[in-house]
Formats: C-alpha cells, sequence, structure tokens
C-alpha cells in the first residue's frame, strides 16, 4: 500500500520528535485522512529494523480495522484479544486474503486495551520487550492517575511511543501532556480537514439543520464534560425525534447509505424499525449486540445491501466504510471530539459521491461548527489555556428556507438556495451585521458624522479660550494623536479588506465578516478612543497575517 505525501511527512515529523527527545507523540490527523494506514506503515518500518510493536484499541471494531490494514500491508502479527473477537478477526481475513495473519510468535501485537488491563499479569515479560507502542484514538489516554489507557502505556517501560487522534481534547477538560493529566511530550499534525477537502482527500458536504425539537437548553454538563445519559433519554423520548429523522433522510438523501446516532439503544431500534416501515432497509446496533449480529450488519453495510445503521455512540470511533454518504445525528453532545468524529463518517470520498450530507436534528452545529472550521490544538488542560489558543470563528446561521448551515458573513442572501433573509430593521449596524450596505440612509450619514474629528488646532483654540494655553496645547496634542490612531486603523482596515477583495469577496460581505470577526462595524471602529482604536488594530493586523 502506498502512503500519500502528508501520510509520509507526519511519520518523519514523528521520527523527529523522538529523535530530539520526545518519548510520547501525539500525532494528529484529521476523520478519515488515513490514520491506520499511517500507523500500519509505521509498524512495518519498526519491524523491519527489528524493533517489538504493539498497536492498541479499546473496541472490537478499531482491533479488527488495525488487524486487517496490517494484514494488507502483509504483516503477520500476534492477536490479544477476547476469544470472540479473534475468531472474528480469523473469519475476516479468510473471507478477503483466503489465509490467516495471525501469528502468536510475532514480534507485532495488535492488542485490545480492557483484555491487556484483564490480564496484566500474564503480558508482563511480553510488555518489557515492546520498543514502540502505537495507540488509536489517543485523547483516551490520561496518565495522572492513570486510567485503562495509561496503565497500558505503563506496561511498555522501555517503549517509545505515539498517540493517534483526529481530536487531541476531552470533553472533561483534562490536557493530553505529560505535564498536565496525559502523558504525551509533543504534538504533531498532519493537514487540516478543510486542507483535505481541497485536495480531493475528503468529501464536500451539505449540512442541513431543521430547527431541534429536542430541549437541552436547561441541561448542565456532568464531571464528564457532556450532557447526562438518562437525561438525555428522557428528552428524547419526549421528542418526535424518530419521525424528523425518517423524514428528513426521505427529503434530502434517498437512496443513499447513512449512519444515524442516537442517544440510547431503544432509541436505534425504533428507529431501525421505523425506517424499515418506510421501506429503507435498516439494522441497529450497539454494545448490546452480539459480536457475530455487529460483523454480519456492518458487513451488509459495507455490501450495500443495508441503507441505514443506527446506533448509539458506537460507530463515533474508527467505522471506516467509504460508502457512508449521509449521517443523521439525533444525539446532542457538548462533545466536540465526538461530533467531529460522528460527522466524519460521511466525509470518505467514493466513486459517484458527488457530497456528504450531515442532517442535524439537534442543534450539535451550534454548539461546535463546522467539520471544517479551523481549531487550535494544545496539549494543555482547559483551565492552563491561554486566551487566544481557540481560534475566533464566524458565527453560523441556518436558512429559514432550505435549513442548509452557513457563515451569517453571507447573510442576507442563503449560498445554497437564494433565499433573501430580510432584516427587521435597518437602523443600527448590530441589525444588519456591520453590513453598512445595507443600512438605510440616515443611519449611515450619522455613523460618517460621528467618524470625522476636529482638527488639533480648532481643538487647542476652544480648549485654550476655556481653560488657558496649557491646557489648550494638550487638548490639540490628544486629538492629534487620535486622529493619528484612527488613521493607521483605517489603513489596517483597508488592507484587511483588501486581501478579502482579492479573493472576490463582495463588500458587503467583508462588512458583514469585520463586525463578526471583531464585534464593531468599520465606521464605529474609527470613533473609539485611542486606546481601544490601537488594540483593535493590533487585532485586524493579527488577523490579516493569519489568513494570508
Amino acid at each position: 500500500m502506498k502512503l500519500r505525501p502528508y501520510q509520509t511527512n507526519l511519520i518523519n515529523a514523528i521520527d523527529q520528535s523522538h529523535s530530539v527527545g520526545a518519548r510520547y507523540v501525539l500525532a494528529v490527523m484529521p476523520t478519515g485522512s488515513g490514520k491506520t494506514v499511517t500507523f500500519a506503515k509505521m509498524t512495518q518500518d519498526a519491524e523491519c529494523a527489528g524493533i517489538p510493536v504493539v498497536q492498541l484499541a479499546h473496541r472490537t471494531e478499531l482491533v479488527s480495522q488495525m488487524s486487517m490494514t496490517a494484514a494488507r500491508f502483509g504483516i503477520k502479527h500476534r492477536l490479544i484479544a477476547p476469544t470472540a473477537t479473534i475468531r472474528s478477526i480469523r473469519q475476516e481475513h479468510f473471507r478477503e486474503f483466503k489465509t490467516y495473519f495471525d501469528n502468536p510468535n510475532s514480534n507485532v501485537a495488535i492488542a485490545s486495551v480492557d483484555t491487556l488491563n484483564a490480564r496484566i499479569d500474564k503480558f508482563g515479560n511480553w510488555a518489557q520487550q515492546i520498543g514502540l507502542w502505537i495507540i488509536d484514538e489517543a485523547a483516551h489516554v490520561i496518565g495522572t492517575p492513570p486510567n485503562k489507557w495509561g496503565r497500558c502505556v505503563k506496561m511498555f517501560e522501555n517503549a517509545k511511543g505515539v498517540g493517534f487522534t483526529a481530536t487531541p481534547l476531552r470533553a472533561d477538560g483534562k490536557g493530553l501532556g505529560a505535564h498536565a493529566d496525559g502523558v504525551f511530550n509533543d504534538m504533531v499534525f498532519g493537514p487540516t480537514t478543510g486542507q483535505l477537502m481541497q485536495q480531493g482527500h475528503l468529501s464536500p458536504y451539505k449540512l442541513i439543520a431543521r430547527p431541534s425539537n429536542i430541549n437541552v437548553a436547561d441541561l448542565k454538563a456532568t464531571a464528564s464534560g457532556d450532557f447526562s445519559s438518562s437525561k438525555l433519554r428522557l428528552r428524547s423520548h419526549e421528542s418526535c425525534i424518530v419521525g424528523d429523522v425518517i423524514q428528513e433522510y426521505n427529503t434530502h438523501a434517498a437512496g443513499k447509505q447513512g449512519i444515524t446516532f442516537t442517544v440510547d439503544v431503544e432509541t436505534a431500534n425504533e428507529l431501525a424499525a421505523s425506517f424499515r416501515d418506510a421501506g429503507i432497509a435498516a439494522a441497529a446496533v450497539s454494545a448490546k449486540t452480539s459480536e457475530s449480529e455487529r460483523s454480519a450488519s456492518i458487513r451488509a453495510f459495507r455490501n450495500g445491501e443495508l441503507k441505514q445503521l443506527t446506533n448509539c455512540d458506537l460507530f463515533g470511533e474508527g467505522f471506516d466504510v467509504p460508502g457512508v454518504e449521509v449521517v443523521s445525528l439525533a444525539r446532542p453532545t457538548m462533545s466536540l471530539s465526538l461530533f467531529l468524529q460522528q460527522m466524519g463518517r460521511s466525509l470518505r470520498p467514493a466513486p459517484g459521491k458527488e457530497y456528504a450530507v450531515i442532517i442535524d436534528h439537534v442543534g450539535n452545529w451550534e454548539r461546535h461548527g463546522l467539520p471544517d472550521t479551523p481549531r487550535r490544538w494544545t496539549l494543555d488542560a482547559r483551565e492552563r489555556r491561554r486566551k487566544g489558543d481557540e481560534l475566533e470563528t464566524i458565527p453560523l446561521t441556518s436558512c429559514l428556507e432550505c435549513f442548509l448551515v452557513f457563515e451569517r458573513k453571507l447573510l442576507p442572501k442563503c449560498p445554497h438556495c437564494g433565499y433573501v433573509h430580510e432584516p427587521g430593521e435597518r437602523s443600527r449596524p448590530e441589525h444588519v451585521d456591520g453590513d453598512l450596505t445595507e443600512l438605510d440612509l440616515d443611519a449611515l450619514a450619522e455613523l460618517r458624522e460621528a467618524v470625522e474629528l476636529e482638527s488639533p488646532e480648532s481643538v487647542g483654540n476652544a480648549a485654550g479660550f476655556a481653560a488657558g494655553t496649557l491646557a489648550g496645547k494638550g487638548a490639540a496634542n490628544r486629538q492629534r494623536e487620535k486622529i493619528q490612531a484612527q488613521t493607521l486603523l483605517g489603513d489596517a482596515i483597508a488592507h484587511w479588506a483588501g486581501q478579502r477583495k482579492a479573493t472576490g469577496q463582495s463588500v458587503s460581505t467583508s462588512y458583514r465578516e469585520f463586525y463578526l470577526t471583531f464585534g464593531v462595524d468599520v465606521l464605529t471602529a474609527q470613533t473609539l478612543k485611542k486606546r481601544e482604536m490601537d488594540e483593535l488594530r493590533s487585532k485586524v493586523v493579527n488577523d490579516t497575517h493569519s489568513t494570508r
């Protein structure tokens, strides 16, 4: 199997980090970018160098996927997992390769985190021989005090380590760095989701969001950082979410293969039955489904025999099926990581797939943004993150006509269906998101008049008559400084706007983007106090440089 250039570059970055002293490295790659293939290649290289390797995952589907990818690289490997899981994986080996790739004497092992923890005494001597561990979905790893992933890391006392994740953060706010709550000494990055879309390695998408009828406004986060499961279940059963999912699927994605995420097993079962009643081949799968039944359903989905798989938190991580065309979100979550992983199930490209369809029934887009929203990651715990670590993003809105989501700066016209969203008033900038072209003439004239500053000389003369010559000079100097600050801010705004004009962005859209980014319209900005203008100019200049 041949790696893509960005996968090779990431492996080189990991090697470089190890070479300068980082023992444990966290590698960040978006969902759908080929993490499993990347660390299979790393495993192959380490095996060729005589370094014993173990790949670790916490769920049956991930262990199976890692084993199948290793087999495609021709890597014989030991399987450490429940007997039923090993039996299922061997069947998958034979079904695809007509041979088996598991070998208990291999220097490469693929292991279940739970199995290792359950038999930690049995594997102690073997663990001392391991030179490299690789963990999938490594945002789970906590080292202080160690959770089950952290305990596995401690087993391999003589090894270097690499963790792979699409989202290096936790809903509970714990940091993944060794200096915080985790184990990692350094973090390296692959391309962003947006870059992979531009390169054609991930699919473009349409996000559809009708108003949610699951009320979570008064629900607070638990210690895990997400909504209470029991309260979510109650709110879900009080809603009409099942009927909405079927209706919106038929409206926007009829005939497409999709995955639906629900709040509980009962809803997953109910949804699957409703899909079948509507003539849509569907199955419900969950952690409570037997391993053989789950494997059979997933295989039927891969083969196109099923159009829908409904599940409760089963396919958020590591479910690699390029044929997924639509994801329906029926589970509210405060976890950005879970949200991105669920949406990411639909973003793998496939022959004949023009774009992915994401149908958000629960308002997750309002909490977390879009799949390709730029994000800045850190190994710090939430309370230690510096101001500015999170990138400022343009607010989103949903079209009142077609319900597709887009950036609010693109108002008043929906870029998808052309529907015009008329503002209620046009008398103040906040009524039109700072779009000065949308203001009525009287309001615009008032703003322009406020920008005009008197000359320092006239200010000095007036102040001198009132309070003497020294006071007049002081007032003139202050006015001169304010005019200078206003001029510098105006130049910075012009440079910022010129950059956007060069990309074809309209003046109206630029006005809105400025207001939504900086919280003030371009005219009012030039009436601020000198200190405020200086601070704003610094932000505008930094934003201009960061978007080059």
